[in-house]
């Protein structure tokens, strides 16, 4: 009998299970742990959002993939309403479970393999990778595009604002990158997770008039409410962009039975039609942004970038892991930036997702000596 291959050994080490003995180290800590290495929501969802779950709790059949026509009309207001992206077709708009899934799966979706290049950026959310490696396709790092040479990639992602380091990209790079998209017949998929999380500046998506020029053909745009309306346990998400793209997704999708469940989408309905609840739980983070970000500049920390998103992309100066002992000595954990890839390897991400009291608490801790 031949060997058998799994699957997870195409793919690195989980990087979470590399910092098991940190965590453990900071867990011991007098007062308890502040845990800001995951940015995991801590806030109650909105009564409006779990209202609406539970409406449609009843509905015994089975979902559409497609998603309703209501959440997909309510998903075209809301990024017309929040972003400024005007001319999408609600057919265009493809509820997803979680976009990390969407994320995982889109190389394979797409139909890549061997002979295929998939770009992801210097310093990126490790799924961006893995969704390549489970594909069997090619990588490759590159925040610019002169350094891809004469290749052409098949899929390039972007991920603005960032994770983990918070950067944004401005009108005229991602114009670059649409324009080089339409020479060279390359999908673009822009995760857009923290768009409704900005600080600094403007952000836009690649959707956007100035940046599409209202064009989406092979553009793809990747939002998620896990964030900005604190459903990550609802596995609450979708993609938009090229009609053609998403009815292909939408087909394969269909026949693997990727469907979101009926009271998920009824909550993200009333989630994506209600911008109070959105405000609100962006002006927490804000909060929570100033006393971290003062504390860590106290502390010695330098700040990069960080425009936006749930991330403080902070540096000491010396190899991540070093600042992680540092910070688990005060019962601080954080993610150390090689989990992000090499050139991160100096920086750790400091998530603002704790409560009021934790965030306070790693703040006197910093300040403390």
């Amino acid at each position: 009998m031949p060997a058998r291959r799994w699957v997870s050994s195409l793919l690195p080490d989980f990087p979470w299970d590399t910092i098991a003995s940190v965590k453990a180290k900071a867990a011991a800590y007098p007062g308890g742990i502040v845990d800001l290495s995951v940015g995991t929501p801590v806030d109650p969802v909105d009564p409006l959002i779990r209202e609406a779950l539970s409406s449609a709790s009843a509905v015994p059949g089975y979902p559409a993939t497609h998603g309703t026509p209501e959440l997909r009309a309510a998903a075209v207001d809301s990024l017309a309403r929040r972003y400024g992206i005007t001319g999408l077709d609600p057919a265009a708009v493809l509820p997803v479970i979680g976009t990390k899934e969407l994320i995982a799966g889109l190389p394979r979706l797409l139909g890549l393999g061997a002979d295929d290049l998939v770009v992801i950026p210097e310093v990126a959310y490790p799924t961006y990778e893995v969704g390549a490696l489970l594909a069997g396709a090619q990588v490759a790092r590159a925040d610019g595009l002169t350094q891809l040479g004469p290749r052409t990639p098949a899929l390039i992602f972007v991920n603005s604002p960032s994770n983990p380091t918070g950067r944004v990209l401005g009108v005229d790079h991602l114009r670059k990158v649409v324009e080089f998209a339409r020479e060279r017949d390359v999908v673009v998929a822009s995760d857009e997770c923290y768009l409704g999380l900005t600080w600094d500046g403007r952000a836009v998506s690649i959707l956007d008039p100035e940046v599409s020029d209202g064009d989406h053909t092979n553009l793809l745009a990747v939002h998620s409410l896990s964030k900005t309306s604190n459903l990550a346990g609802y596995r609450a998400g979708f993609v938009a962009g090229d009609p053609a793209l998403v009815a292909e997704l939408l087909e394969v999708r269909k026949h693997a039975g990727m469907m979101m469940p009926f009271p998920i989408q009824a909550a993200m309905t009333a989630a994506l039609g209600d911008d109070t609840h959105e405000a609100q739980q962006r002006e927490r983070y804000r909060a929570r942004r100033d006393v971290l970000r003062k504390a860590l500049a106290a502390a010695g920390f330098r700040i990069d970038n960080s425009e936006a998103g749930l991330y403080l992309w902070s540096t000491r100066g010396e190899p991540c892991r070093t600042t992680l002992d540092w910070l688990a000595d005060r019962g601080i954990l954080a993610a150390p930036g090689d989990f992000y890839g090499p050139t991160g390897a100096e920086h750790v991400r400091i998530a603002l997702t704790a409560t009021d009291e934790r965030i306070a608490t790693a703040a006197q801790r910093l300040t403390a000596g």
